[in-house]
C-alpha cells in the first residue's frame, strides 16, 4: 500500500516555509511593476509639458532714479562742529539744517570780514569814479588843446599869407625903385658931363643930384623893406611850427596823463572786481556754516558725531534717504545672457526675507514672488564681467510690499519664451543659450542690401 501520511505530511512542510511564500505569492512585484510603469508614463508625459525658459540674476533693492537714492550730505568748507541739529532716524524737509559748523581757518576768522570787505570795496568804488572824473577832464582839456590849435594854426597861416602878401608888394616896389634908380642915375650922370662940360647951370645940376640921391634913398628904403618881408615870412612859418610844437606837446602830454588814469582805472576795475568776488564768496561761505539737508528725506547715518570735531572739505557727515523712492531692483546677469534681454520683458523677483516658493519654469505654480519689467540694461559691463539691469514694478502684477527696504537682496527670473521639458532639459546639459523668437525691442537690426538700394 501506499504511504499517503507522509507524502501529505511534507505537503504541509513545503508550503509553509518562507521560500515556497515568497517564490509562490508574486502580488508585491506586480504592484511594484505597475509603479514604475505608472512613474515611467508620467515622467514621459512630463517631458512634453512646457517650459518657460528664465535668466537668473541675482541683486539688491535700489531706486530708480538716481536723485532718490541714498547719498551723501557734504560740507563745502572746513570747520568744527559747533552742534548737532537732528538725530538719526530723523525725518528732515528740504533746506532743514543737520548741523552747525565754526570756522578752523585764521584767515576768516574776523567775525567783520564782510563789512571790511565792502568797505574796501566802497573806497576803490570811489577811487574808480575819481579817475574817471579826472579822465573826462583831461578830455575836456584835449579838445580844448586842439581847437586851440586849429585856431592858433589858422591864424600863422593868415599872418604867413599876409606876410607873403606884403612881401610881394615890397618885391615890386624894390623892383620899381631899381628901375626908378636907375632912370635918376642915368640922367645924373649924362647931366654930370654937361655939368663939367658947362652946358648946364650948377642950379639944375644940384637939383639932378638931389633926385638921385633921394632915388638911392628910396632903393635903399625898398630893398630894406624886402629883406624885412622876406625875415617875416620865416618867422610866419616858424612861428606856426612852434606854435603846432607846443600844443601838441600839450596836447600829448594831455592824452599821456588820460591814458595812465585809463591804466589806473582798468586797474581799479581789476581789483573791484577781485574784492567783490571775495565779498561773494564770503557771503557764501558764510552760509556754509549750516549745512542743510539737499531734500526731503530720513537721515540714516552720522559720519561725524563729536562736538568740535574737525571735518575737511567734501568730507560726508550724514547719509540721507530720500522719501517715497521709486523702487527698483537692480540685478546682475552673465554676458552671455544680455543679448536674450530686452527692454519690458517679465520678471519674477523674489525678496530677501520674504517667504516664497519659486518654480521657475512655471512662473504661474510660484508663491511669494513679485512680478517686474525690465526698464534698463547697461552698455557696459560691472565688477566681476556682470552686466546689470534695472527692473521695476510691473503694473500688471501684485504691488511690491511696503515693507521692503533699501538695499535688501534679491533674486530674480527674466522670464523668455515658453519651450518643451525635454528640450530644457536637452539645452542645459549642453550648456546651450536659451531660445528666441523674435529679437529683443532694443535691439536694432541692421539694414540688408536690399534695403539699401
Amino acid at each position: 500500500m501506499l504511504n499517503l501520511s507522509e507524502n501529505q505530511n511534507q505537503k504541509i512542510q513545503h508550503e509553509q516555509s518562507v521560500l515556497f511564500k515568497t517564490l509562490g505569492s508574486p502580488k508585491s512585484g506586480r504592484k511594484l511593476a505597475k509603479i514604475l510603469l505608472s512613474v515611467t508614463f508620467m515622467f514621459f508625459i512630463l517631458l512634453f509639458l512646457p517650459w518657460q525658459q528664465n535668466i537668473r540674476g541675482n541683486g539688491k533693492l535700489t531706486a530708480f532714479r538716481p536723485s532718490q537714492r541714498p547719498q551723501s550730505v557734504e560740507t563745502a568748507i572746513a570747520g568744527r562742529i559747533a552742534s548737532w541739529k537732528i538725530r538719526e532716524g530723523q525725518f528732515v524737509n528740504k533746506g532743514d539744517t543737520i548741523l552747525t559748523l565754526t570756522e578752523v581757518k585764521d584767515k576768516f576768522f574776523n567775525p567783520e570780514l564782510l563789512q571790511r570787505t565792502m568797505e574796501q570795496i566802497d573806497a576803490k568804488s570811489s577811487s574808480i569814479e575819481s579817475k574817471s572824473d579826472k579822465v573826462a577832464s583831461l578830455e575836456t582839456q584835449i579838445g580844448a588843446l586842439k581847437d586851440l590849435l586849429t585856431f592858433k594854426r589858422e591864424q600863422a597861416k593868415n599872418k604867413l599869407k599876409q606876410s607873403k602878401f606884403k612881401l610881394e608888394g615890397d618885391s615890386i616896389n624894390f623892383e620899381t625903385q631899381k628901375i626908378q634908380f636907375a632912370n635918376q642915375e642915368s640922367i645924373y650922370q649924362r647931366n654930370l658931363k654937361r655939368g663939367e662940360a658947362g652946358n648946364i647951370a650948377s642950379n639944375k645940376l644940384l637939383e639932378i643930384e638931389s633926385k638921385f640921391q633921394e632915388a638911392t634913398t628910396k632903393l635903399a628904403s625898398s630893398e630894406n623893406k624886402f629883406y624885412q618881408g622876406q625875415q617875416e615870412v620865416i618867422n610866419a612859418r616858424v612861428d606856426i611850427s612852434v606854435t603846432e610844437s607846443e600844443l601838441l606837446d600839450k596836447i600829448s602830454k594831455a592824452e599821456s596823463d588820460r591814458n595812465n588814469t585809463l591804466a589806473e582805472i582798468a586797474d581799479g576795475q581789476g581789483g573791484l572786481a577781485k574784492l567783490q568776488n571775495d565779498y561773494a564768496n564770503l557771503s557764501i561761505r558764510n552760509e556754509q556754516y549750516q549745512i542743510v539737508a539737499p531734500q526731503d528725506g530720513y537721515i540714516v547715518k552720522a559720519m561725524k558725531a563729536g562736538i568740535g570735531e574737525t571735518i575737511k572739505e567734501g568730507e560726508s557727515v550724514a547719509t540721507i534717504m530720500p522719501e517715497n523712492p521709486e523702487l527698483a531692483v537692480e540685478m546682475y546677469v552673465q554676458a552671455m545672457d544680455v543679448p536674450l534681454i530686452g527692454q519690458d520683458r517679465k520678471v519674477r523677483i523674489q525678496f530677501d526675507g520674504w517667504p516664497a516658493l519659486q518654480f521657475s519654469g512655471w512662473p504661474n505654480v510660484s508663491v511669494g514672488t513679485f512680478g517686474g519689467v525690465v526698464r534698463v540694461i547697461d552698455r557696459v559691463n560691472s565688477t566681476g564681467g556682470l552686466y546689470r539691469i534695472l527692473v521695476t514694478p510691473d503694473l500688471e502684477d501684485e504691488p511690491w510690499p511696503e515693507q521692503l527696504r533699501m538695499g535688501s537682496g534679491t533674486k530674480g527670473w527674466v522670464m523668455l519664451d515658453n519651450v518643451a521639458v525635454w528640450y530644457e532639459i536637452w539645452r542645459q546639459l549642453n550648456g546651450f543659450p536659451a531660445s528666441l523668437y523674435e529679437a529683443p525691442k532694443d535691439v536694432k537690426e541692421k539694414p540688408q542690401a536690399s534695403d539699401k538700394k
